[in-house]
């Protein structure tokens, strides 16, 4: 069959490793394909195979052996957890749960056959298949920063190796150096993510380097969480954060990883760290699959079915689906409504009506933390929210203390939710 618009092979993925091969699919039994081993992917192929008690032939495609949880990776830049307290296996859904985990690259879907290609020159059919990639970064949304300056100027925004460096890019900072974060524009990964990291940064320089100071360029007017967190960065880092909002120049910036320099509406600051978070869209696959339109991924939030494949399902931060949040508690409670709606239609089991929840913790200081989350229902346009709530200012120090040991059994719930 030609590859066109709909079918394609990515080119510089192509030349990855493959990591190991996938077995042969069990004859007779629907097949589904998962892409993506994150906290949309990793559940769905989980609840797949274990609510069809082996109805279903499953395969996971992530070509990572470790998955770095984006969530809580905030805390390990604050010393609060370590790097492999956020790594986790697939060992367990592929011993207990039957399915075919698979380390490779998927680099190409062919909608019209029904397969995705692997990087290894594999090509895996499906009856259903599940994308859940995550997000790639908006090519020059900041002028002067490419994925080739990532390593000089880290994004920290796809957990693991880029999370290590820029820790150790903070650690060493000289004394009364200079912490710049170029924050993104909306929509993008974890709203609050970006000010629970400044409070992580502020926690660790404040014990450490109490007269470095740290900078937001910031396109956005305001953020999720902002009351909370400027109060508490005036409460445990008062005079050490300064944010630069549109009004101020945060839209219009500009980095030269050479001189380690960054340009804000002209004014030039030099910078000792510089963590530049770029615009986001869904991954790749998406796109050049023809799922996309500008750049996310529409899907009915009845079943997370793609709107314009009815036999792809997509999770998480890649969609546009209205008022969830691009988070890991979202994408956890996508891949349930998703893999509910696939088992009924491939097995003919029962499928309820979608419903959808979602919680963002965020920790500003020791035993301080905060939360915002809500309840949301699937309408015909998108997936509405139907209740909120959210921390207050002026809390007293035993309600922190509570939230932030509640985000800890959350973690560890979500965790086993994900990988079993």
């Amino acid at each position: 069959m030609r590859w066109n618009r709909r079918a394609f092979i990515g080119t510089g993925a192509a030349a990855a490793a493959t990591l190991s091969a996938p077995m042969l699919h069990a004859q007779g039994k629907p097949r589904v394909v998962v892409v993506g081993g994150g906290a949309g992917g990793a559940t769905a192929a989980r609840y797949l195979a274990k609510d069809s008690d082996g109805a279903i032939d499953v395969t996971l495609v992530e070509p990572t052996r470790s998955y770095y949880t984006c969530f809580f990776s905030n805390l390990y830049i604050g010393g609060f957890r370590t790097l492999d307290s956020i790594a986790h296996s697939y060992a367990t859904l592929a011993s207990d749960y039957g399915i075919n985990v698979v380390h490779d690259w998927a680099t190409g879907i062919d909608r019209d056959a029904k397969t995705v290609r692997l990087a290894g020159g594999a090509s895996l059919p499906y009856d259903k298949l599940v994308l859940s990639p995550g997000i790639d970064f908006v090519e020059g949304a900041v002028p002067g920063w490419d994925l080739s300056a990532q390593d000089v100027m880290p994004h920290a925004y796809k957990a693991g190796t880029q999370t290590a460096l820029l820790k150790a890019q903070i650690e060493a900072m000289p004394e009364g150096g200079t912490y710049v974060m170029v924050a993104p524009p909306n929509p993008y990964r974890c709203p609050p993510g970006p000010y629970e990291r400044i409070s992580m940064v502020a926690h660790v320089l404040s014990q450490t380097n109490p007269t470095a100071k740290i900078l937001i360029a910031d396109p956005k007017p305001g953020f999720s969480k902002q009351a909370l967190f400027e109060e508490g960065w005036q409460r445990h880092y008062t005079g050490m954060i300064e944010r630069l909002g549109p009004d101020f120049g945060g839209g219009n910036v500009r980095v030269d990883p050479d001189s380690m320099e960054v340009d804000i509406d002209g004014e030039l600051v030099k910078a000792d760290v510089v963590n530049v978070i770029p615009a986001q869209k869904a991954g790749h696959i998406c796109d050049a699959a023809a799922l996309t339109e500008g750049n996310w991924a529409p899907v009915d939030g009845h079943s997370m079915v793609s709107r314009l494949d009815p036999d792809i399902h997509i999770l998480g931060d890649a969609t546009a689906q209205g008022d969830m949040p691009k988070s890991g508690f979202s994408a956890n409670s996508q891949a349930k409504v998703a893999a509910m709606a696939i088992r009924g239609a491939l097995t003919g089991s029962r499928v309820f009506p979608a419903k959808y929840s979602n919680t963002c913790w965020s920790l500003i200081a020791p035993e301080d933390g905060v939360k915002v989350g809500a309840a949301y229902e699937p309408t015909e346009e998108k997936i509405a929210s139907v209740s909120s709530f959210v921390s207050q200012t002026g809390e007293d120090a035993a309600l922190r203390k509570a939230t932030y040991e509640e985000s800890l059994g959350w973690y560890e719930g979500i965790t086993a939710d994900m990988f079993g």
